[in-house]
């Protein structure tokens, strides 16, 4: 423990002592800060205090020198560890409060204390120095818990902890939190529960007029029927496209996968135009179907048949990577001994290798559950004003003409309360069984084969979708080779060479296309929040399987919360959130690559779940 904690100490000290406090003018990188390392704006933290007269940054300092001490002159390790848990967490307290507490304008709150202090002319957004002195008190009071005794003595699994809550807790609950505030507040200011209720509980909200055809469903069931409908397709075509990936010899797996998985990276108003332009009133499949059987032409397309089909077609691929992996991992020697035992293939796959499939089963429904909550897109371009959905009105709500923020945070917390009982049914059903069929011995089996009936269903269900998958990519593509898409089917290359243009000129050869400074952009993000985003779903998922801690429930569900909101809520939250000190992102890459890890991670940590509940614990 000493030997540890001394290591962040020196860490702490260093990012105290030499690096920027504040955000540096030009980033980090540039290096123009060490130049003015006593700056107002520029300096560490330990400038500020003893040059600039910030005595409210003190806090750190005092917490480095009083651990050192105790590391000095403490020998009982006990209390050793509970002195420096009790520093670090009043360090890490009183360095946050700061931080909230002064901005640029001066301190909001607790004026007179920070004016004493030195917070009257106010400070900017934390930068470096400030990052990895917190991270540095984080880690100290982290490896002195475990030291205390706690999660078994492993310091790993606590740091882990502590950071992975650290990070949801200011990029999830933080911002987050910005937006939920306003379903309290009351016209004229403050605040009233009673008056949430009487809105959250609204006959607009919850109306079932639907069932009875007298008037439409209200905004949150029309989100429950379609989320419930999506999940359920979705996971069975992802179960289909997965047994047929690993269980047949069907040929033209390649072409296959590449069917199931494009849809991904579409986006969804592209997905929602070709829809438009192949079942629209003037669609080629309307009429198509018109000229040859007489269908009369209609707008069906336009609610809630048009959303549907659509949300299945963007989170089919979701659903189908979580349960490959899940459906891959199942232990050949399970199904063997079913089939020593004189079972068929049916049973085998009813009784043994279907049951084994039920911790992907619920993680992909899930994900397509909250996927199809929080879908923004689609209902936006497919729902035609007939088919409310609560992520659309959110939005509306936020940007209208008459913007409600109020109504606005009550909808995000019916559609967060959709998204918890989904995750309670699915952890009841799931259940506390083991799902392990991966352990250490050597298993060199094959998977069993699946039953014809099982066979035929797996066909029969997914190759008609992967062909209508491609009749819709080909519209895009087709799309992409005419002057106006729908109007105008002219063949061109216009598109491309405005987009994707290449020039000579008299410095050479130069990417002239407008949109060639966006893919390169978006490359460059996605690059790096992809193994980033990894990294922390399955760390999350490692500890969420194998460790058990208290509130281990509600860190469960609190990692899902930025998934089950609207992505255009999270952008406001975000630039609502992280506009002012003591963090200021707006405007940087870095909020785009940090919105897309903490947006995303609930992939990476369902998927991980899946997975890591096959894995035998003793293989740790």
């Amino acid at each position: 423990m000493k030997r540890t904690t001394g290591l962040w100490l020196i860490v702490g000290i260093i990012g105290y002592s030499f690096l920027p406090w504040y955000m540096a003018e030009g980033g980090f990188w540039t290096f123009r800060w060490i130049s003015e390392i006593t700056g107002d704006e520029t300096g560490s933290a330990l400038a500020q205090v003893l040059w600039n007269g910030r005595l409210y940054l003190a806090p750190p300092l005092i917490t480095f020198v009083a651990v050192a001490l105790v590391l000095l002159l403490v020998q009982a390790p006990v209390l050793r560890a509970r002195l420096c848990v009790a520093f670090a967490a009043v360090g890490l307290f009183l360095t946050a409060l700061q931080g909230l507490a002064v901005v640029r304008h001066g301190p909001r709150f607790m004026v007179d204390l920070f004016n004493a202090l030195g917070g009257e002319a106010g400070q900017g957004g934390m930068g470096a120095g400030a990052m990895i002195t917190l991270v540095a008190m984080l880690f100290i009071l982290t490896t002195a818990f475990s030291s205390a005794g706690k999660a078994r003595g492993d310091a790993f699994v606590v740091g882990l902890i502590g950071l992975i809550i650290s990070l949801v807790g200011i990029f999830v609950f933080f911002p987050v939190s910005h937006i939920l505030i306003n379903a309290f507040r009351v016209e004229g200011g403050g605040f009233s529960f009673t008056h949430f209720l009487s809105r959250f509980f609204s006959s607009d909200l919850w109306g079932l007029g639907c069932l009875t055809f007298t008037h439409s469903c209200g905004p949150a069931i029309n989100s429950v029927m379609l989320a419930i409908m999506t999940a359920t397709t979705s996971v069975l075509l992802g179960l289909a496209f997965a047994l047929i990936f690993t269980r047949t010899d069907f040929k033209a797996k390649p072409l296959l996968r590449m069917l199931t998985v494009i849809p991904i990276i579409t986006p969804p108003f592209v997905i929602g135009l070709a829809l438009i332009l192949l079942f629209g009133r003037t669609g080629t499949a309307t009429a198509l179907f018109a000229d040859l059987f007489g269908v009369e032409k209609t707008r069906w397309i336009y609610g809630f048949g048009g959303v549907y089909l659509a949300q299945v077609l963007s989170f089919t691929p979701i659903a189908f990577l979580v349960l490959i992996g899940v459906v891959e991992g199942i232990s050949p020697s399970m199904e063997e001994a079913s089939q020593t035992l004189d079972a068929n293939a049916w049973q085998t796959f009813r009784y043994v290798s279907f049951p084994l499939m039920r911790p992907g089963l619920a993680n992909a429904f899930l994900l397509s559950f909250i996927e199809s909550l929080a879908d923004f897109g689609n209902p936006l371009v497919l729902g035609g004003g007939r088919f409310n959905v609560l992520s659309t009105e959110i939005y509306f709500s936020i940007v209208g003409t008459v913007a409600d923020p109020a109504r606005a945070a009550i909808l995000a917390i019916a559609l967060l309360s959709l998204t918890l009982g989904a995750f309670l049914l699915q952890r009841k059903w799931v259940g506390k069984k083991s799902y392990a069929t991966v352990t250490g011995k050597a298993d060199s089996g094959q998977h069993a084969a699946l039953s014809r009936g099982v066979k035929i269903a797996a066909y029969a269900t997914a190759l008609p979708w992967a062909a209508f998958t491609a009749v819709v990519y080909s519209m895009i593509i087709f799309g992409s080779f005419v002057k106006l898409w729908g109007y105008d089917s002219s063949f061109t290359w216009a598109h491309y060479i405005r987009a994707f243009g290449i020039k000579h000129t008299a410095h050479g050869w130069r990417f002239s296309g407008v949109a060639w400074d966006s893919y390169f952009t978006t490359l460059q993000i996605a690059s790096i929040a992809a193994p980033l985003t990894a990294i922390v779903g399955l760390g999350t998922a490692y500890l969420l399987v194998r460790q058990k801690f208290f509130g281990k429930d509600a860190f469960e569900f609190s990692t899902m919360l930025s998934f089950a909101i609207p992505g255009t809520v999270i952008g406001v939250s975000y630039i609502l959130a992280f506009n002012f000190p003591p963090i200021e992102l707006t405007g940087t890459s870095i909020i785009l690559i940090i919105v897309f890890v903490f947006r995303n991670m609930p992939v990476g940590v369902r998927g991980g779940i899946a997975a890591m509940s096959q894995l035998d614990a003793s293989l740790d």
